[in-house]
């Protein structure tokens, strides 16, 4: 029998490791998205109507604590399977993954590796966090970090076959190019700005226990940090959106002729506003059907899932304040050319029906 050495027990060890948080993974997402997203996709090739209303109305939703609880409660019910496994998985890449295994693997493939990544995720921006701030913690470079954060929502490929499903395709012809510009584009941008740390904040890694249920304790840690800190800021955050939301200027049918106020309304609000996944398509449906401008749909279709408020509180100290302020500014950029390539299309008798 051929000895163990230490180095064939530590490479056996990593190999688990990694094994483990693929499968860890892979069941997460198969019952909080691959499934239901299956699901949603034969209803939508049955009926090819999209059933649910608009996040961005605000005729009945007066500010203050009632306004911010129901909407806390809506937002949960819609996102809460997502949150779950976005934390456990969180917690498995500082727990079960190799710090020098992750910096390599994303930083090999830079921008292109985290928005590849994004792919089978498919979270909404929010459930996206936790994942980012592990990455993070891992030592994951800024350009992967952002490229994943902002891939996870607007290049999802089910939100793409759904508006293929239920939209004209130049919507989701528009997203997509749009979203690479902006997933490829402010993911370089922000990682040259932001002189490509290998991680923010403190760079040490979680103590080790010592004795072989190490990884099963560190991922007790990173869950229970997780439990304690991220959730509950996130729900506090959701919940002041949702408080607040009365006061935000309202996308009504009276901006529907004007369509540079429209836009910059789409801007500020698509920025702010927290939505789960998908939940830009009633939102761009009903503006449509109020006659809004192909110009501020397109707006929407790429602020409204890329980035909010409360991802972006999540992730500032993460990715620093001013790298986050660099993502928002080319998120809205990027919906301004999203926009423009919607409205050239519709001009160029390709838009709208």
């Amino acid at each position: 029998m051929v000895p163990r050495t230490a180095s064939t027990v530590h490479s056996r060890s990593r190999l688990l490791g990694i094994a483990v948080f693929a499968v860890l993974s892979v069941l997460a997402l198969l019952v909080a998205k691959w499934w239901p997203y299956a699901d949603k996709t034969v209803s939508l090739v049955d009926g090819g109507t999209w059933q649910g209303g608009s996040s961005l109305d605000t005729s009945t939703a007066a500010p203050g604590l009632t306004a911010g609880w129901e909407f806390l409660l809506s937002y949960g019910e819609a996102v809460w399977l997502a949150l779950v496994a976005a934390v456990l998985i969180g917690a498995a890449i500082e727990a079960l993954l190799p710090r020098d295994w992750l910096v390599r693997s994303l930083g090999r493939w830079g921008p292109i590796g985290g928005g590849l990544l994004a792919l089978p995720s498919m979270m909404c921006t929010c459930c996206a966090a936790p994942i980012v701030k592990s990455m993070r913690r891992g030592g994951a470079r800024t350009g992967p970090a952002v490229a994943y954060w902002l891939a996870n929502p607007v290049l999802n490929p089910a939100v793409l076959v759904f508006l293929l499903l239920v939209c004209p395709w130049q919507w989701a012809a528009t997203r997509l190019v749009a979203g690479l510009v902006l997933v490829l584009g402010v993911s370089a941008l922000a990682a040259r700005f932001a002189g490509e740390p290998a991680v923010s904040g403190d760079p040490r890694l979680m103590p080790v226990p010592a004795g072989t249920t190490a990884p099963a304790r560190r991922f007790a840690l990173a869950l229970a940090r997780f439990a304690l800190l991220l959730v509950p800021a996130y729900a506090v955050l959701v919940f002041a959106v949702g408080a607040l939301r009365g006061w935000l200027p309202p996308l009504g049918t009276e901006l529907a002729g004007a369509t540079a106020v429209a836009a910059v309304v789409a801007a500020v609000v698509g920025l702010l506003v927290v939505i789960p996944t998908a939940g830009e398509i009633p939102v761009v449906l009903a503006l449509a059907a109020a006659g809004f401008s192909p110009f501020v749909l397109g707006i929407l279709l790429i602020t409204l899932p890329a980035v909010s408020l409360p991802s972006m509180l999540l992730l500032a100290r993460a990715l620093t304040f001013r790298t986050t302020a660099i993502v928002a500014a080319g998120v809205t950029a990027t919906g301004v050319l999203a926009g423009a390539l919607l409205a050239a299309l519709s001009a160029a008798g390709l838009g709208i029906p």
